[in-house]
């Protein structure tokens, strides 16, 4: 449910019999202690376009909303401000509710979309490596808080399976298959692939020729170089599934719409350019050039769709992805996740894209950068001989380290325990130390700050929903067997249950802006008022009433619900205990 939603809609409708159509409902949580839950803001706003005084426009607002079912006491304060305490039996009934629900209450969005959501998009003549982490993990985030919403989401896996570094390759695979090797062992380990094959075609004498030969075969459709190409594909795709699945990412092969996949409609693409007088010759290149963009002098800037020698490069491809999916997956909405370097590429292709019809005009095309991560030393982070670090190798060690940490906390946990643990623990404190860090701004890479139990970290957030089933335990109960009256009366249980419903709240926000960090602040902020709950409130006491019981038992349910849901939609696991 959403609470401000509510509380806006009874402001719009006291509004509209006061006369204000249209006018803005600013609603917002209110920031300090006593002055209630919400506050509403735009009686100054109002005051000074009816040129009243506005305590007294807030006073008419105030005598004309109807709350009376939601809040227990409304008050003018300051300059016109509006403080909404909400009403506890109210927010018991929400509880209640919620509970009762599959979906915790959180309602679909009112406008449904079709996104098309492109992210992680690895390149396939190398593994994956630490600078993959961001896209991958932040679109499979909010991937799933779309559609948690309702929203109909398709996954774009853009991969680089194209291109002139393919020659070299190909032409590398094929004289090792020469020597009786097995595919799937040549590309083992395809870092070490792709440095054998780039150290031959810069010193070896003639290969770089045979390299440029097979591009030109792999473009002709030449059948052998296609099938020496798909068994590079299928084993690179191999090696990055391995990597989602041990990140808990919802990627599959399905997914996988390669740079390929939109050979067909480059050429077209450039037609379509030069037809409608967007791309015209310029040096013997096709060029766009967009004054929408131009320079501090009024020179226009260069978009290169074709090369002078016939050739297409990233933007003819992302021109064509973009077609492909306005009219073919009919999208109304498109989020792509890259690293804030190719910020600019995207605005480029975006007006290209709307001046050729490409894009509809109601349709959404969002480039969603990220940062960088940085290592202690606020440099791009990197292995300490200054090589890429694998992402495998990424996540191994954060297995290992969390093993560590766990042995030393729980010298006698059991084997099973213990693998089953150090994954969760390890893999989440990679994605969370990531993810609850604005998508926009760089971050710093540290093991001890991840791993820690005490602040915005992972295990912190983990161990508060291990609390919840400790507390199921003890009382010898099912989390679904939880029932009874909930009559919420003292201000941990209230600021709890308030949070709680407000869920939903931070979904919305996740999805239209695109930044899982919000979701993060909001299950942090839960686990901390989650603690002073358990610490202030007790729920098994023998002093404890039925009424109390009940009503405790049934906030640490829907507590842990809360908290599995938030964390399963950023690809993070809880365990019964830690």
């Amino acid at each position: 449910m959403q609470i401000q939603q509510i509380l806006v809609s009874r402001f719009e409708q006291a509004l509209k019999k006061l006369g204000f159509e249209d006018a803005p409902v600013p609603v917002a949580k209110a920031n300090r202690p006593g002055f209630g839950e919400y506050q509403f803001n735009g009686a100054m706003a109002l005051a000074k376009k009816a040129k009243q005084n506005p305590r007294e426009i807030a006073q008419k607002i105030l005598d004309t909303v109807e709350l009376d079912d939601i809040a227990s006491n409304l008050e003018v304060a300051g300059p016109g401000f509006i403080n909404i305490h909400l009403d506890a039996s109210w927010l018991s009934q929400q509880v209640t509710q919620a509970l009762a629900q599959d979906n915790l209450g959180v309602a679909p969005s009112m406008h449904k979309q079709t996104v098309v959501v492109d992210y992680s998009a690895p390149n396939l003549a190398k593994e994956m490596h630490v600078g993959h982490l961001r896209s991958t993990i932040i679109g499979d985030a909010v991937v799933k808080c779309l559609e948690r919403l309702g929203h109909k989401v398709i996954r774009q896996n853009h991969m680089g399976d194209w291109g002139t570094q393919f020659g070299m390759l190909l032409a590398h695979l094929n004289d090792k298959l020469k020597q009786n090797e097995v595919a799937e062992t040549a590309l083992s380990d395809l870092e070490d692939f792709y440095r054998e094959a780039k150290v031959r075609f810069d010193e070896e004498e003639g290969f770089a020729d045979i390299a440029r030969e097979y591009v030109v075969k792999l473009q002709g459709g030449d059948e052998k170089c296609l099938s020496l190409w798909q068994s590079f594909i299928d084993i690179s795709i191999s090696h990055s599934e391995e990597v989602y699945e041990k990140l808990g990412v919802s990627l599959g092969r399905q997914d996988v719409m390669g740079e390929s996949a939109y050979n067909d409609d480059l050429a077209p693409v450039i037609s379509d350019l030069k037809a409608q007088d967007i791309a015209q010759e310029d040096a013997g290149a096709q060029v766009v050039f967009l004054p929408e963009l131009a320079d501090k002098n009024g020179k226009p800037a260069v978009y290169i769709v074709q090369k002078s020698g016939g050739g297409y490069l990233y933007a003819t491809t992302d021109l064509a992805a973009i077609r492909y999916r306005s009219k073919q997956l009919k999208a109304d909405r498109t989020l792509i996740f890259t690293d804030a370097r190719q910020a600019l590429h995207f605005k480029q292709t975006e007006i290209v894209a709307r001046k050729a019809g490409f894009l509809g005009d109601n349709e959404s095309y969002q480039h969603c950068p990220f940062g960088m991560m940085l290592g202690k030393d606020n440099k791009p982070f990197k292995t300490r001989t200054g090589g890429t670090i694998k992402l495998v190798d990424l996540l191994e060690e954060a297995i290992e380290r969390a093993e560590a940490l766990i042995l030393k906390r729980l010298p006698d946990i059991s084997a099973a325990s213990l693998q089953e643990t150090k994954t969760k623990l390890g893999i989440g404190a990679v994605k969370y130390a990531d993810l609850s860090k604005n998508r926009t701004t760089d971050y710093v890479f540290d093991w001890d700050s991840m791993l820690s139990f005490e602040g915005n970290t992972a295990p912190y957030i983990q161990y508060a929903y291990t609390r919840t089933q400790s507390v199921f335990r003890k009382a010898g109960i099912q989390e679904t067997e939880v029932n009874g009256s909930i009559i919420i009366e003292h201000s941990d249980e209230k600021a709890l249950a308030l949070h709680l419903l407000q869920f939903q709240d931070a979904l919305e926000i996740v999805a239209k802006e695109a930044t899982p960090h919000i979701l993060c602040a909001y299950l942090y902020e839960l686990a901390t008022l989650f603690s002073r709950f358990y610490e202030n409130c007790p729920i098994l006491k023998a002093e404890v009433s039925a009424e109390q019981k009940s009503t405790r038992l049934q906030l640490n349910a829907l507590m842990a619900k809360t908290m599995q849901t938030g964390l399963e939609i950023l690809g993070i696991q809880t365990m019964q205990a830690m």
